[in-house]
């Protein structure tokens, strides 16, 4: 009798096991036919920054765009709530504006780039099995998200470098367009940054000026690493 359920139970994981393997290969695939017809993207979109020490939670809103341009994508944030801000992510270059005190502040990813790209752009424009050479993916379920009935993939980053910065990146991805719609990103301290994307346009035209800060004559440009 105990070998018998033993057995049954056996059999349940491997089924479970080889169901979520299946259901994991789907949403790779969505994401990989997203890719290869992806030139933009559109999305407003709400940052939530915790920092678990003082237990306080930093929101930013704004609006985000993406855009392919030949093997790359670039990223451009719009932030207008509580204060105005720019963040750029284009030709490895993270590039973050600050109009209140007229500053940019600039940071190379040089032979970084990769890892910086793999998660500024995650979920937007990337293919699904192109995740598994940055990170181990885990089906995580079908979860509600944004109103939508989503696919969890759970990320952990394969560089000791990224993990340093994030233990595991959530994407809560749309089966249907192979985007994310929710993505939190998990640093070892306990701290986390859960981003919530909304009105999600893709392929509609977006102005090249999107992609440019729009600095004075007078802003101040500071390179920590550079």
């Amino acid at each position: 009798m105990k070998k018998s359920i033993l057995a049954l139970v056996t059999w349940a994981v491997l089924c479970g096991a080889a169901a979520a393997a299946q259901n994991l290969e789907s949403v790779l695939d969505s994401m990989d036919r997203a890719a290869a017809n992806f030139h933009t993207a559109q999305c407003d979109f709400v940052w939530d920054q915790y920092q678990k020490v003082v237990d306080d939670h930093d929101l930013q809103k704004g609006t985000m765009y993406f855009r392919r341009q030949g093997n790359d994508v670039d990223m451009a944030a719009d932030i207008t709530s509580p204060d105005k801000k720019y963040v750029l992510f284009t030709a490895g270059m993270v590039s973050y504006y600050q109009p209140s005190i007229d500053q940019v502040t600039e940071y190379n990813a040089g032979k970084n780039k990769a890892d910086f790209e793999s998660f500024l752009v995650l979920g937007f424009g990337g293919g699904g099995h192109e995740l598994a050479k940055s990170y181990d993916v885990t089906y995580g379920g079908m979860e509600q998200a944004q109103g939508i009935n989503t696919a969890k993939l759970v990320l952990t980053p394969r560089s000791q470098r990224v993990r340093n910065m994030f233990q595991t990146i959530t994407l809560w991805i749309d089966p249907a367009r192979g985007v994310s719609v929710q993505q939190k990103l998990d640093e070892p301290s306990g701290d986390y940054r859960l981003t919530k994307y909304s009105n999600i346009q893709i392929n509609r035209k977006i102005p090249g000026d999107v992609f440019k800060l729009k600095t004075t004559g007078h802003t101040k440009v500071v390179k920590p690493n550079g």
